[in-house]
């Protein structure tokens, strides 16, 4: 009876809407202008604005790109921008600076080293936060809450404030100059994101599924591993995309607790590139773009993902 009066609702109620909603009068303003109920459109100033923001991350990574392309004379001799004023010059453009990059830097190697780095460093901590973020929701302890507010405070430390005595315990391990010393350095320095981003998520999820699967005997690990995981794969994603790009695109950690050498990640071997007095910095574009290729087919790949963990819960109802 009760599912038949709901249905009878749902069949009047827009009727009902459509049937008393007042017509627009000629001093309304019409939908989707300043007084309207549409997406309202941004003036001058706004767009101003905007675009100005976008010339402030475009303008320069341009600016790598063509120099990447340009030989060591013209590169040395006028700026990147001067193609443009002289389109004759798009000829002279060239791919040695990345066929002399890969050679000298072995950058080859180095995208092994980075892909060795980056994959531990990402998949560790989502695990061990995952564990984490659903104790901290769904599991009653003593302490919890403080416990979560000490792991979330450790967001306001700087990581190179712990470098010191994380290389002297490394020294005593003999760690320093190893994948692991750098998986254990890039996992506790993301440690406290990941569990706050997933805690976050998870305390929007349903909690009438976690009573149901309580209900019919599940375990806390049956429910985390068959309920929790699946519908938290948004904040999974907008995590593994934040860590994936941080560890790769790292430099300090790398030279830190890894350094030059067999091991070192691309980060590394390019800025390698670099001379004493800043000669081979044609060369730098070219292996900064090389080592660019892969965080961009990853957050392509993941967008959809990281823009729903990332808007997920900020509106209720």
């Amino acid at each position: 009876m009760t599912t038949q009066i709901n249905q009878l609702t749902r069949k009047i109620a827009p009727a009902a809407v459509r049937k008393g909603r007042p017509g627009r009068g000629r001093g309304q303003a019409a939908p989707g202008r300043d007084g309207g109920s549409g997406p309202a459109r941004g003036g001058l100033p706004v767009r101003l604005s905007v675009l100005f923001v976008c010339a402030l991350w475009i303008v320069p990574t341009l600016g790598v790109v063509v120099t990447s392309f340009r030989s060591v004379d013209d590169a040395n001799s006028s700026g990147w921008w001067t193609l443009f004023a002289h389109p004759g010059g798009l000829a002279d453009l060239t791919t040695g600076n990345y066929s002399k990059a890969i050679e000298q830097a072995d950058l080859g190697s180095a995208f092994l080293n980075s892909v060795a780095i980056t994959l531990p460093a990402v998949f560790l901590p989502i695990l061990i936060a995952a564990f984490a973020a659903y104790a901290f929701t769904f599991m009653t302890f003593k302490g919890r809450d403080t416990l979560f507010l000490v792991v979330v405070s450790l967001l306001v430390v700087p990581n190179y404030v712990a470098f010191v005595p994380i290389i002297k315990l490394y020294a005593s391990a003999h760690l320093n100059g190893t994948f692991p010393a750098a998986w254990l350095a890039h996992i506790g320095f993301g440690m406290s994101m990941a569990v706050y981003l997933l805690r976050s998520y998870m305390a929007t999820l349903p909690k009438d599924v976690i009573e149901s699967a309580k209900i019919d005997g599940a375990s806390h690990f049956q429910t985390f591993y068959r309920l929790i995981l699946p519908m938290s794969t948004p904040a999974l994603a907008s995590f593994a995309i934040f860590q994936f790009l941080w560890v790769w695109n790292d430099l300090l950690v790398a030279l830190v607790f890894v350094g030059p050498g067999d091991k070192q990640p691309i980060t590394v071997a390019t800025n390698n590139l670099l001379g004493q007095q800043g000669t081979g910095w044609e060369l730098v574009t070219a292996g900064g773009l090389f080592s660019m290729l892969v965080p961009i087919v990853v957050f392509l790949t993941l967008q959809r993902y990281f823009v729903r963990g990332l808007t997920s819960g900020a509106v209720k109802g």
